[in-house]
């Protein structure tokens, strides 16, 4: 039984808040955008579980794992990521992270730039029409 949203999201907040030593090292290469343009969420909340990491560009989650972590129970979990929401994975190991962290950001880089776009991300929608760009609303207050 998963929990409720809110339950996970609080959760996923606790995570940002306490992250591994290898979460905030691989963080701070992928957090603005630093890394060729990606922007990515940490502790995002998707199908039912929090991953580490999350492209949402390119409907990617990275997964940083510590010893406790089991290959075919992680794989599972994958699967069903990839079935549910169409959103592929990566997982890196702590201590992949911490002793190779440009090679990880090198197969991060990798495996974007081989993924097919889920949106233009370099245009915004024009308005439908000319009056409903330039249509002033009245506030609410």
């Amino acid at each position: 039984m998963s929990a409720d949203r809110s339950t996970m999201l609080a959760r996923a907040a606790r995570m940002r808040r306490e992250p591994t030593e290898a979460e905030r090292l691989l963080w701070r290469q992928l957090r603005a955008s630093q890394l060729n343009g990606y922007k990515f969420r940490r502790q995002a909340t998707t199908g039912g579980r929090i991953v580490d990491f999350f492209c949402p560009a390119k409907g990617l989650a990275i997964e940083v794992d510590g010893d406790t972590h089991e290959a075919q129970s992680d794989a599972g979990r994958d699967k069903a990521l990839r079935a549910d929401r169409g959103f592929g994975s990566l997982r890196f190991g702590n201590r992949e992270v911490i002793e190779n962290l440009d090679g990880v950001l090198e197969a991060i880089v990798l495996t974007l730039d081989s993924l097919p776009e889920r949106w233009d991300r370099s245009t915004t929608p024009d308005p439908s029409s000319k009056e409903e760009g330039s249509e002033r609303r009245p506030s609410p207050l």
